[in-house]
């Protein structure tokens, strides 16, 4: 006779093979899962540390589809977190067709994500964290917030941020540090961090008058009894990956000899366990952690990337917690002798369907969202297609948001910046301006209307090429190839800076880009000043409403080789 144990895994094996596509099946899926089963933890010592990172502002649950590629180079090639699909099942020993593999891999993802529901949805992440507080009591735990939570929504656009203030206010955060929040100006980021109750921790950015600090660099806190300090980083390429006349007066880096001086410091002060709060991108902490090899826990963000547990580097833990409030990630540290002896972590997945709202939380989103309902449900056509962003290449979002400048600016390519954020729709699912807002909200959405030359095209992919796939983590930002549309290329990822695209072609008539030609590209969320075009939201309003049924075409342009 099977266990309850062997019954869910083998329940499990099952729905993977034969897939779901039904309520009633839907339904044996979330019969599997239990709050106590996914908060079910060993735990260990007596300090826990809650984090949660690249939120961007989405209020309700969602879906959002890992990524079906994600190569690393170098050094990091083939290890976490450029593991995608049946690789990653196995490297980290998951289940195909279980809830965690639906949660970290794109595999059968529609099908898992019908049986499964939607992840996230700040009210269920607030349960998560209060029965965590609840279990270890709540002057033991330290909850952290990795950055990118003031933007992304309608909602966030309309009130500059202060609806994921509000909202993160009952979640309580002990610090947070900061990327998106830097792209509301820095007026307007001082301002809301004066509303704050609890730091905004960024040890790398200096003023560029007085090169001081402009923000606190850590804090020291007693939790569990011990010495705890937390050092934050901002994300050190902001006034590059985003427009650096929104912040003229700070400036960035990674800086990595003032987080070793900060971490020196820390230990000088009595510091049992340090850590650092990081914006940098899971491949750059992985580097940072052999650079400063002090530092007892790493929190990553900004890339986007979730493993089930931490990985070890020397004597450094470091979790990445995933995006969207699709995790809650949780570290556990027995410390003895002012050391840390022993060790647990996990990334919790929050399943919308099995983790009961917040009756506080839940209601403070109601009241941001009550003034605009009407608006964000205001349907205005459908998908045909699976939307979703994440890929090192492509997004069958960014392939629709692509065709639809071509159609509106009438141009023959279009770029879409490879953003990470964006949630995910279904096939068949209505397209409302909520889901249009998660794609485009940010504020510098102008659709420019340029003439560029081949060769400049080239240049420009090349340049974001290198900072992807530069072999330096230092060296890269921490997004996704630019989108193109109306053009088809290679990508040789191993290749060096100038030599990795080749091969360009018009997609409509197959004729070879002409390095001396001009073309008409349309594009959106230019860092430059000034730029003059219609925000993207408008334009594909238009394109939606004109097509109602819209369908991703150009997932096919990219050859990548060498790999």
């Amino acid at each position: 006779m099977f266990t309850r144990r062997e019954f869910l895994q083998w329940s499990a094996v099952a729905a993977g093979t034969i897939g779901f596509s039904s309520n009633v099946t839907r339904l044996a899926a979330q019969q599997q899962l239990t709050q106590d089963d996914l908060l079910a933890f060993d735990s260990t010592g007596d300090l826990t540390i809650l984090h949660v990172t690249d939120i961007h502002a989405q209020l309700k649950p969602i879906y959002f589809r890992p990524p079906s590629e994600n190569i690393g180079v170098g050094m990091f090639e083939g290890v976490p977190p450029h593991l995608v699909g049946e690789a990653f099942l196995q490297h980290f020993g998951l289940t195909p067709g279980s809830a965690l593999a639906h949660a970290h891999t794109m595999v059968d993802y529609v099908n898992l994500a019908k049986a499964y529901g939607r992840m996230g949805g700040l009210d269920r992440i607030a349960t998560v964290v209060n029965a965590v507080r609840a279990e270890r009591g709540d002057g033991n735990v330290l909850l952290l917030d990795g950055g990118d939570t003031w933007q992304g929504s309608y909602t966030s656009l309309q009130t500059k941020g202060q609806d994921m203030v509000d909202a993160m206010a009952l979640l309580k955060p002990d610090a947070m540090v900061g990327h998106w929040e830097f792209t509301y100006g820095e007026d307007r980021v001082l301002e809301l961090i004066d509303a704050l109750q609890y730091p905004f921790l960024s040890a790398n950015v200096f003023d560029t008058t007085w090169d001081e600090p402009v923000f606190d660099a850590a804090m020291m806190r007693e939790v569990a009894g011990h010495k705890v300090a937390v050092i934050g980083q901002s994300m050190p390429y902001t006034p590059i990956a985003n427009p650096r006349w929104m912040i003229p007066n700070w400036s960035f880096g990674i800086r990595p000899e003032v987080i070793a001086a900060q971490v020196e410091k820390a230990r000088a002060d009595g510091a049992e366990v340090v850590i650092l709060l990081s914006h940098n991108g899971f491949d750059v902490d992985q580097k940072l952690a052999r650079d400063v090899p002090d530092i007892d826990v790493i929190l990553t963000g900004h890339t986007h990337d979730a493993i089930p547990r931490a990985i070890e580097i020397g004597k450094t833990l470091l979790l990445a917690s995933g995006s969207h409030g699709k995790f809650v990630g949780r570290v556990d540290l027995d410390i003895r002798d002012g050391k840390v002896t022993a060790h647990q972590s996990k990334t919790i997945p929050i399943f919308a369907d099995v983790i009961a709202p917040d009756p506080a939380m839940a209601a403070k989103i109601d009241e941001i969202r009550a003034p605009y309902e009407d608006e964000l449900n205001r349907v205005i056509g459908q998908a045909d297609d699976l939307l979703y962003r994440r890929g090192n290449f492509n997004g069958t979002w960014d392939d629709v948001i692509c065709q639809g400048m071509i159609e509106e600016r009438d141009a023959q390519l279009s770029f879409s910046p490879g953003f990470r954020w964006g949630a995910t729709l279904l096939p068949g699912q209505d397209i409302t301006i909520d889901d249009l807002h998660n794609q485009t909200s940010m504020t510098y959405p102008s659709v420019y209307r340029l003439e560029f030359s081949g060769l400049q095209i080239k240049e420009i992919m090349e340049d974001v090429c290198d900072n992807l796939f530069n072999k330096d983590p230092y060296f890269q930002q921490g997004g996704d190839m630019v989108r193109v549309g109306g053009m088809a290329y290679t990508c040789a990822p191993k290749e060096t800076m100038g030599n990795r695209i080749s091969d360009m072609t018009m997609t409509a008539t197959g004729e070879p880009i002409d390095m001396d030609r001009s073309y008409v590209v349309a594009g959106w969320a230019s860092v430059n000043e000034n730029v003059e075009g219609p925000a993207i939201w408008d334009v594909m309003e238009s394109y939606i409403t004109r097509k109602q049924t819209v369908t991703a075409s150009g997932s096919d342009i990219v050859k990548v080789v060498g790999i």
